[in-house]
């Protein structure tokens, strides 16, 4: 067997002995091992699946295999028969033996452990039926739920992996990958949006003796789980687009900055890092070639903003995570006084397809200013919750009802959340916004890294900025004074509103703020922290004014200006909701109608929750 892979040759033979011996079984059972079917026991499904078919002597024709995301988390653990593809959800440990007698011994779909479509309300076992799966287009997701995350060979065999790697350190120039690039028409994933290929050409023309490639894995906005999941699932993918990053731009040395808490990525990728290393695909002359590069993790504390690139750069080299003043830029002067270019997960899992498939099938999906597609971290009040792939320019309401099943409960869309805290709110008036750069940022916001958090009808979009605004607030390093005191203020004025104790020229005071914050912090994290208040301000004003003027919120999700209250036409004096109340505010006599006393009520919900005939009112 090959272990030091220096030829194209070298990989053709690795990928026809791991396929041959896939193929002494007569079956593959992927089990999905992403962090979402982690959290809810896949292990015990996995190991269950194994005893089972032992215990019904099919060792020897199905084979049990561990799988990144397969992207429906909300219908975990989940797995894929092969080659049949029907795709079971909702295991645990006490069905999988009746499933799997009955599929593998009786010859049927067990249709009730398949994916149930909210839309057709019906079973639909096979995973290439399944709209969540039928409506994407899956480049950077191509091989996750797919290859092995642990076994380098099913990378190169499932996936094709590092024959883009050979093709370009063989029979290109790093003239001729760039070029490429640049044609492909990739825009970085990031967040900005920045063109890939301008930037790793002005990476490659710097002067310098030693450059540096930097992964920025440090996914810190709330409800992303996008570049985790890359990680988690194809790390390979990775690894191969940061060695055509290398190489093109003539750095021998990449880093890959991860928070701490993601573990499982940290220790997937650097059982991979290990393994390419093995294989001789990362270190000293790679493919018999004069271009050596390697790679390391760099571990981060979990701050937000080490995001931002020249954070990022100073918490690798061991100092305080604060941005700095550009120029210069990192091209110019970055890492450890070096020219280097920073992209971040997703943008370099482009790479292979693209060097390997030709810039031109790249860039013929897309839309004119942004080729290729987006991965979207689909959560909140959706009902298929998950990581889904689309082209730039798919409308966001394809993305929710078609892929992502509609909202939950049967509550109407009120607004989504794009781009994390640095993103800003889509409104239900234009839910069908194509999802590309230029739209997103003329509607007050921005597609940011990927988060999309879907909010329902009961959502309080003042609520909605005050959380973000907390969170940034909470996170900003605090070196300039704009950002450091300008959110404390809004965050301060939101509060006061949420509170029923604002003013209405705390309307004028927080836009004022957010417009000074937005032109004059530092960083782009600093910069875009406002922009949630905007957002909200501008298409949910009279939220802010029934908050400030009525001291009313319409949601009823401000527990300040909630007050309860039990209809006596609906009570049955069970005495449940005065047995739940924390401070005994509800009095009464069994079998008659209870009442509230609002002066002692925390609002805490308790009666709401145990009353079993809707005689609660939340107002």
């Amino acid at each position: 067997m090959v272990k030091k892979i220096s030829s194209l040759a070298d990989l053709e033979l690795i990928a026809k002995e791991y396929g041959e011996r896939m193929s002494a079984y007569e079956h593959q059972i992927l089990v999905c091992a992403g962090a979402g079917c982690i959290s809810c026991g896949c292990g015990a499904v996995r190991d269950t699946v194994r005893s089972t078919l032992s215990e019904l002597g099919l060792d020897n024709k199905a084979i049990v295999k561990e799988t990144g995301c397969m992207g429906t988390c909300a219908v975990g653990p989940v797995m894929l028969l092969l080659p049949e593809r029907i795709f079971y959800v909702g295991l645990t440990p006490e069905n999988i033996p009746s499933l799997l007698k009955a599929h593998f011994v009786d010859g049927k779909v067990v249709e009730e452990r398949t994916f149930f479509d909210p839309i057709q309300k019906k079973y639909i076992p096979g995973m290439d039926d399944i709209p969540f799966y039928k409506e994407q287009v899956r480049i950077v997701l191509r091989n996750c739920g797919i290859v092995e995350y642990g076994q380098i060979e099913s990378y190169i065999a499932d996936g094709g992996g590092y024959r883009a790697a050979h093709k370009a350190l063989t029979s290109m120039t790093p003239g001729e990958v760039v070029g490429e690039v640049k044609a492909s028409g990739l825009r970085g994933r990031g967040g900005g949006g920045f063109p890939t290929g301008q930037k790793w050409e002005a990476g490659l023309n710097a002067a310098g003796d030693r450059k540096y490639l930097v992964c920025n894995a440090d996914e810190g906005d709330p409800g992303a789980f996008m570049d985790r999941s890359v990680i988690e699932g194809d790390p390979h993918n990775v690894i191969e687009g940061m060695i055509i990053g290398g190489y093109a731009i003539g750095a021998t040395r990449g880093f890959v900055y991860i928070r701490a808490e993601y573990p499982i990525a940290v220790e997937r990728l650097s059982a991979a890092i290990a393994e390419a290393r093995d294989y001789g695909l990362l270190g000293d002359n790679l493919f018999g070639t004069d271009f050596s590069f390697d790679l390391e993790i760099r571990i981060g504390a979990g701050a937000f903003v080490c995001g931002e690139e020249t954070a990022l750069m100073a918490s690798i080299e061991g100092q305080r995570g604060e941005p700095r003043q550009k120029p210069p830029f990192p091209f110019q002067a970055g890492l450890f006084g070096k020219p280097t270019i920073i992209n971040n997960v997703e943008t370099y899992a482009n790479i292979p397809s693209i060097i390997d498939g030709g810039a031109a099938k790249f860039a013929s999906i897309g839309t004119e200013k942004a080729k290729g597609t987006k991965v979207f971290a689909l959560a909140g009040n959706i009902i298929t919750s998950g990581i889904v792939e689309v082209p730039i320019g798919t409308k966001m309401e394809d993305i929710i009802y078609k892929i992502g099943g509609g909202i939950l409960n049967g509550k109407k869309f009120k607004a989504a959340q794009v781009g994390g805290p640095s993103g800003g709110c889509i409104t239900s008036d234009n839910v069908d916004v194509p999802m590309d750069y230029e739209t997103l940022i003329a509607r007050s916001a921005m597609m940011g890294s990927g988060g999309l958090i879907v909010m329902d009808e009961d959502t309080c979009m003042v609520d909605t900025a005050r959380f973000f605004l907390d969170f940034v607030q909470d996170e900003s390093c605090g070196k300039c004074t704009a950002c450091r005191l300008g959110t404390k203020r809004m965050l301060e004025i939101l509060q006061r509103i949420t509170r029923g104790k604002g003013r209405m020229d705390d309307l004028d005071t927080l836009m004022e703020l957010a417009e000074t914050v937005r032109d004059s912090a530092m960083c782009g994290l600093g910069q875009t922290s406002p922009n949630p208040v905007l957002s909200t301000l501008r298409f949910f004003r009279e939220e802010y004014e029934a908050h400030v003027i009525d001291k009313k919120c319409p949601a009823g999700v401000c527990v300040h200006l909630l007050s309860y209250s039990i209809n006596p036409e609906k009570c049955k004096g069970c005495s449940a909701c005065a047995r739940a109340c924390p401070v005994e505010a509800i009095v009464g006599e069994l079998k008659k109608p209870y009442v509230i006393d609002r002066t002692i009520c925390v609002k805490c919900g308790n009666c709401m929750t145990v009353c079993k005939f809707g005689a609660i009112v939340k107002e």
